[in-house]
Order: structure tokens, then sequence, then C-alpha cells
């Protein structure tokens, strides 16, 4: 017997569906309409498939990987040589590759997962996990919290880790996601939520979240999921109602967005 349908949701979805205090002006929702319903259309697969700073964020999760796969590979002098290699990085572009070498060359200096007691730690090309079925009141939906890395602190906490590259922002919704799967997934153990730049070194403070709060973002996820489950459905019934059902907000964010060459709302030049 298959896996039930059910409504679904994630952090990516949350952070497509509502703007983050005090940047509103990044916020669009025509974006997460490109995104969700319309992500199979030959034009939008296509600006989909991964670019440059997806592709670099790939193959830094795949080379801490592979340093943990052999953890005597960073006491070698050629480690960074050889995780290289593993990755093909010679078939990369040059920008990909010259970035990756100084995220490796950065963990072989600070080795964050050495000594770590590791439960899962993501190669960076895994299908979507298995989903967390959650019960809110009467209404049930799937949640899907793909993490990093997750390992177990010699107290028994489970910390999930989540690695950064470039100039990502440290969200801390995407943190609350993640502790609300380990309260379904490790139900007797406390847990935590962390970020850490591989690129920059910098680290989050340790993110710990109350049962309060998580019935509050178990909430707050449940009405994405009956929110974006009503726009699939409006949508499919009138297409020709994109723009009523995913409204656009062009302006200064339109230069940076992935669908600024199809989206006929995007603004090439922004008045100061």
């Amino acid at each position: 017997m298959g896996q039930v349908w059910l409504p679904s949701t994630s952090y990516n979805l949350w952070s497509l569906s509502d703007s983050r205090v005090g940047k509103e002006f990044c916020f669009c929702d025509m974006k997460r309409g490109f995104s969700k319903v319309r992500n199979k259309e030959p034009q939008v697969k296509a600006l989909l498939e991964d670019n440059k700073h997806q592709r670099i964020g790939k193959l830094a999760q795949a080379g801490i990987y592979e340093f943990y796969q052999d953890p005597l590979l960073l006491s070698q002098s050629e480690a960074v040589e050889e995780v290289a290699a593993i990755l093909k990085l010679s078939q990369e572009p040059e920008e990909v590759q010259e970035r990756i070498i100084e995220i490796l060359n950065n963990y072989c200096k600070k080795p964050i997962l050495v000594g770590k007691q590791i439960i899962q730690l993501s190669k960076g090309d895994e299908e979507f996990p298995f989903p967390i079925t959650i019960q809110q009141g009467n209404y049930s939906f799937a949640l899907y919290a793909p993490t990093d890395c997750t390992f177990k602190q010699p107290d028994g906490t489970i910390h999930i880790l989540d690695l950064k590259t470039g100039k990502s922002d440290f969200d801390r919704r995407q943190a609350y996601v993640y502790l609300l799967a380990a309260s379904y997934l490790y139900p007797q153990q406390p847990s935590v939520a962390s970020f850490y730049n591989l690129e920059t070194g910098l680290a989050s403070d340790i993110i710990t979240a109350t049962s309060e709060q998580l019935k509050f973002v178990q909430i707050e996820l449940a009405d994405i999921a009956k929110r974006y489950e009503l726009e699939r459905m409006h949508y499919g019934k009138n297409s020709n109602n994109f723009a009523i059902i995913f409204p656009p907000n062009p302006g200064i964010a339109c230069r940076y967005c992935t669908f600024n060459s199809i989206c006929e709302f995007s603004v090439s030049e922004v008045s100061r």
C-alpha cells in the first residue's frame, strides 16, 4: 500500500510564503508561484536547475561528506587535492573551483565535525527524505525537513547543524523547522540547532525552542500548507489568473530573482 498523499510544507515554502520583518521589499508571491506551481514548464524548469550558488552549496556539502568518510584524510598534505578529484572539480567553472578549494582548505584548518557522534550527514545529492506526518487539530500535513548534519552531543542532546556558503542568511525559521522535526524524530531527547558558514567561518548561536514555540511553528506550517493547496487548486482551475493568485512585488529584488528573465512584471531599473 502506497503512502497516503497529504498537503505538504517545508522551510523553503515558509520562506517563500512570508516575508521577514524589514525585508518585505525582497518578498514576492509570484516567485513562489513560479517555483511551486509552474516548475514543470520548460522555461521555468531550466531556471530552477542548479545555478552557480546552488552548485557551490552542493559541492561544499559533498566535500565535507568525503572528509568524514576518511577522518585520516585530514592529516594528509594532499587532502584537498584528493577530495577535489573525487568531486571532479576540474569539470566545474573556474569560480566554482576556486570557492570550493577555499572551502575545503578552510575545513582542513577547522574540521568542525571531527570527534562528533554523527547520526546523519548529507552527501548533497540525495533524493528528498520521507516527510514527517504531523497532525494539527483535525488537519494532517507532511513536513519535509532535509538536514545537512545531525550529531549527538555528549549529554545526549540532538544537534542539527545547517552548513551555509556565500552570503546566505541564518534564518531562525529554518532552525525552528528542524527543531519541530526533531521533536517527532527524537521525542525522548532534547534538541538544538545551529548554522555554520563554510566560507566565512561564522557560526550562529545555539538555537533552542520551547514546546510552546514549537506549537506555534506547527500551527504556522499547517496554515502555510493549507494556503499552498488552495493556491494550487485555484491555479489548476484557472491558470490565466496566475498574477492574481500569486501577485508580484516588482522592485529592487527583481535584479536578483531567478525568474526575472521570464516575469512580465520584472523591473530591471529601479529609481532611487
